[in-house]
């Protein structure tokens, strides 16, 4: 279990970050049109996995764009934001901010991406939701770098994720 802060108050979720060195976990996640889609579909290429509680909260929203600007010139490297909103609230948020760069996946359905990334927040006013996590996974799916924020409230280091690619 780790431990976070929301407004500075403790929060706990569920586990540990994947270690880095180690193989990514498998998963199944939601795109906006309501296909599945797992890790096995993006091998090949570098991830950027950018996690957070919701896209309708203002630095969830502020990570999705910076890394849709970076993610232009990050040759063979795949920006993924991942969360438990629906897919439709997803794709709203990226259609209305001409988002084009980054893809949006859903863990609605059963919260299974979170609990197995041991980044589930499991109590306090966001429980169910996801922590606030940026992994880098190399083109076999190879974790490069993980930063689980300390603050929900504050951004993740973009340029040490980024860096790590």
């Amino acid at each position: 279990m780790a431990s976070i802060t929301l407004g500075g108050n403790k929060i706990n979720t569920n586990g540990e970050l994947p270690k880095v060195g180690t193989q990514a976990l498998a998963f199944n996640l939601v795109k906006n049109d309501l296909a599945t889609v797992s890790l096995a579909d993006y091998l090949g290429s570098k991830l950027v996995l950018n996690i957070f509680p919701s896209i309708d909260t203002g630095t969830c929203a502020t990570s999705v764009r910076k890394f849709n600007e970076s993610a232009s010139g990050l040759e063979n490297t795949k920006v993924l934001c991942i969360s438990r909103d629906l897919p439709f609230a997803q794709k709203r948020f990226c259609g209305a901010e001409g988002l084009e760069n980054v893809e949006n996946l859903s863990d609605f359905k059963t919260g299974e991406f979170g609990k197995n990334y041991g980044l589930e927040i499991i109590d306090g006013p966001l429980a169910g939701l996801h922590s606030r996590v940026v992994i880098v996974l190399d083109e076999n799916g190879i974790v490069k770098y993980t930063e689980q924020v300390a603050e929900i409230a504050n951004e993740p280091n973009y340029e040490l994720a980024l860096a790590s690619l």
